[in-house]
């Protein structure tokens, strides 16, 4: 048997190559979900300016400030979950094969990929406080945002995929959770990226065990078990009824990292100082008017900060001074807080408890002004207000998949919640050597305001732990005043020295 020599020309293989190597899947590598694989189609859509921006804009804003190792930013976030919703549809999909339905799993993964397009500087810290701050009379939020930036990517960028103006629609309508703005389309799909229905979703998923990793701390919500254990029952994924309590954690994690991370009192102090900054800049900058254009919005991201710090523009001293605080750790200081039990929330209103109502009850020597105050009503929940999320979950069991059926909290255990929903009204104060009169004066406010008929006095006293003794100093003060005697001290020995 002979072989004849193939023949073919030379100048074709990079093109084959190329091709070759356009159908093969992307395979990220990432320290929460391991190898990853991507189709041509998607790496497109993340080599973009629109998707790159992510890169620049931190998770979790400002805790980074405090927590050194939370430098993880919106752009892992976000693949991440594109990972995770075209790994929970497929998994769907080929356990339920009647579900298929042509680029429905294209779109929802789009949608995870592109959901946090619309983060502005140092994530909610821009939407919750610079934005209404600066345009009180907008409404706008970051997933209004990212709708506005998937569109210009998709003008400005050329992307070998073709989607109809109906799938466009639908993607949008996935990142603003809204089934109502796409009746047409597979109901369940909605519950994947933005679930407004129970609040369960794979962007939970992914932000709960990165977060932990990068924060250094443990989660034992296991998203893995609830993904396998998942089906579609009448339109909405339905779980195996044994992962509930697995459910109840996801809810508990979430619940947790509000507490102890997201909202950490020194945090939310240097997110406070960032927003003034940048509120102050915006008269310079026309920050909040970058929401208005796209071209401009895909410019900004948080390396804004050091626009700001290294700008010589006169107008941004205010802006100027408030980041070399932030620099130098001259923070806000937290002063106080008071958790609201429910027969007092009709009473600690934001129209009674503010600063302006808080230096009302100051002394004579106080020289408190409503600007040295801040007060922070932070409200913390399982997802869904006061109600629970679980109430709102469709399980089943093995003997009928496709029968499901609500839990109630005595037939999962009685150590889950009974409330769902915490307030507490915090105080700051912007200059540290006011924080004594601050929080006298907030405590008298508090007496005023709660009914002593049926509320004991000492219910409505914040916690001894914040209680601030008299003469109290910062502890920059008294480092500072240490200083001067050590230096005291060392003039003396050199004078006794040289006397000698």
């Amino acid at each position: 048997m002979s072989f004849s020599p193939c023949n073919y020309n030379t100048s074709d293989i990079s093109t084959f190559e190329l091709h070759v190597d356009s159908m093969l899947p992307k395979r990220i590598n990432d320290p929460i979900h391991g190898l990853m694989e991507f189709d041509d189609w998607v790496i497109q859509f993340i080599d973009t300016p629109h998707f790159q921006r992510l890169r620049n804009i931190k998770q979790l804003g400002t805790t980074y400030y405090v927590f050194p190792g939370a430098s993880h930013n919106r752009f892992e976030h976000s693949i991440g979950v594109a990972h995770l919703a075209y790994s929970l549809v497929k998994g769907l999909q080929d356990r339920q094969p009647d579900l298929e339905v042509e680029k429905d799993l294209e779109c929802v993964t789009l949608a995870a990929l592109c959901h946090d397009l619309g983060h502005g500087p140092f994530s909610h810290a821009f939407d919750n406080e610079v934005i209404p701050r600066t345009r009180p009379n907008i409404e706008w939020k970051h997933e209004i945002g990212s709708e506005k930036m998937f569109d210009h990517l998709l003008e400005t960028n050329e992307i070998d995929f073709e989607l109809g103006t109906d799938d466009v629609k639908f993607i949008k309508a996935l990142i603003a959770g809204d089934w109502s703005k796409c009746p047409n389309r597979s109901r369940y799909l909605f519950d994947v990226v933005a679930n407004k229905r129970n609040s369960i979703d794979v962007d939970k998923f992914d932000y709960l065990e990165r977060d932990c990793y990068y924060l250094g701390m443990k989660s034992v919500f296991d998203f893995s078990r609830l993904m396998r254990y998942s089906r579609v029952v009448d339109e909405q994924i339905a779980y195996y009824f044994k992962e509930c309590y697995n459910i109840y954690e996801l809810f508990q994690t979430r619940y947790s990292l509000h507490k102890q991370v997201y909202n950490h009192r020194v945090g939310k102090a240097i997110e406070y100082m960032l927003c003034d900054a940048l509120v102050e800049a915006d008269s310079i900058l026309g920050i909040s008017k970058s929401i208005d254009n796209p071209e401009d919005y895909l410019q900004l991201n948080d390396t804004i900060l050091n626009q700001i710090e290294f700008s010589k523009e006169p107008g941004l001293a205010k802006s100027r001074e408030i980041i070399n605080r932030i620099r130098t750790r001259k923070l806000y200081k937290f002063v106080d807080e008071y958790l609201v039990s429910d027969e007092l929330k009709d009473h600690l209103t934001e129209q009674k408890i503010n600063a302006r109502e808080i230096i009302a009850h100051q002394g004579e020597n106080d020289r408190l002004e409503e600007d040295d105050i801040i007060v922070d009503r932070l409200k913390l929940n399982y997802a869904m207000n006061d109600k629970n999320p679980v109430d709102y979950v469709k399980f089943y069991n093995q003997y009928n998949l496709d029968e499901t059926f609500n839990l109630t909290k005595s037939q999962v255990s009685y150590f889950v919640p009974e409330k769902y929903e915490e307030i507490s009204i915090r105080i700051f104060a912007r200059k540290p050597e006011k924080m004594k009169p601050i929080q006298e004066c907030f405590r008298k406010l508090l007496k005023i305001h709660a009914p002593h008929n049926t509320i004991p006095n000492e219910e409505i006293t914040p916690s001894r732990g914040y209680t601030l003794p008299e003469g109290y100093e910062t502890s920059k003060k008294r480092r500072h005043s240490s200083q001067s005697s050590n230096d005291q001290r060392i003039s003396k020995h050199r004078v006794s020295i040289i006397n000698s």
